[in-house]
């Protein structure tokens, strides 16, 4: 369950500092990544499961000095980047030529098996995308692999608190169906990082300034919102949105489901 907005953004945001509306939070989000990343003094990035570019054109439009590749398995949202930016798009199946255009490039690929050599990048980042990838571990290896000693490696990710498996899917309820991911543990997280090499720096908590605020949104302009949503899609389907908002800000407030930033660093 992903918020598309008007700029290709698909992240659920960090709604602080007077933001009212999708837009302004996920390029809050955005914002946030961006400082923790260090990307000031940053060259070479690589954004993993990258969607529609769109954090990647806001990084480059805040940071001019750096190298960004999008890595993504999702060939029509790459596609859409390409047009956006003017490159060509290079696929791991052919031996196409990167052709970047305002030092961006576009990579058809997987998190797990990344087309890149050893220590080739500064940072990495994985901006609510990983919770789509598995195996999870294979991820992190990868990453550590094409990672250059002096990067940073920073995850974006909604993740489970709850150590109990066997009632996860009562505690999430129609979430369990709804919410496209994995639903991995924080502790499980923690570990494969640590496991496959990395130092875990800072984690930070903001699942209370994303989950709240956004099914709060919702619920504020659901009138509006229906409106548009069932121009294309049935009330059916809009009523299973509102009740996975619903349900997603319940179980953010009993602590069942966070909303983890975590900035690594190789061991």
């Amino acid at each position: 369950m992903q918020i598309a907005t008007g700029n290709n953004m698909l992240n659920f945001g960090y709604w602080v500092d007077h933001a009212v509306d999708p837009q302004t939070a996920q390029n809050k989000l955005c914002e946030l990544i961006g400082k923790i990343s260090d990307l000031n003094v940053a060259r070479t990035v690589l954004d993993i499961g990258s969607g529609f570019s769109a954090p990647a054109f806001y990084w480059k439009s805040q940071y001019k000095d750096i190298n960004i590749t999008c890595i993504n398995t999702n060939f029509q949202q790459l596609l859409l980047a390409t047009k956006l930016s003017g490159s060509i798009i290079t696929s791991q199946k052919d031996n196409s030529t990167f052709l970047p255009n305002n030092d961006m490039m576009f990579v058809n690929a997987t998190s797990t098996s990344l087309p890149l050599a050893d220590n080739s990048v500064d940072r990495i980042i994985a901006l609510e995308s990983a919770q789509h990838f598995k195996p999870f571990d294979q991820f992190i290896r990868e990453s550590k692999r094409v990672l250059r000693k002096e990067g940073l490696f920073v995850i974006a990710i909604p993740v489970i608190k709850t150590p109990i498996k066997s009632s996860l899917f009562i505690k999430l309820g129609i979430l369990s169906l709804t919410w496209a991911s994995e639903h991995y543990n924080l502790d499980h997280i923690k570990s494969a990082i640590i496991t496959e090499g990395f130092n875990i720096n800072e984690i930070h908590l903001i699942g209370n300034h994303v989950y709240n605020p956004l099914a709060d949104y919702y619920m504020k302009n659901r009138k509006y919102l229906k409106e548009k949503i069932l121009k294309k899609y049935s009330s059916y389907l809009e009523n299973i949105l509102n009740k996975s908002l619903l349900k997603m800000k319940k179980v953010s407030q009993k602590g069942i489901i966070d909303y983890a930033i975590i900035k690594c660093t190789s061991k």
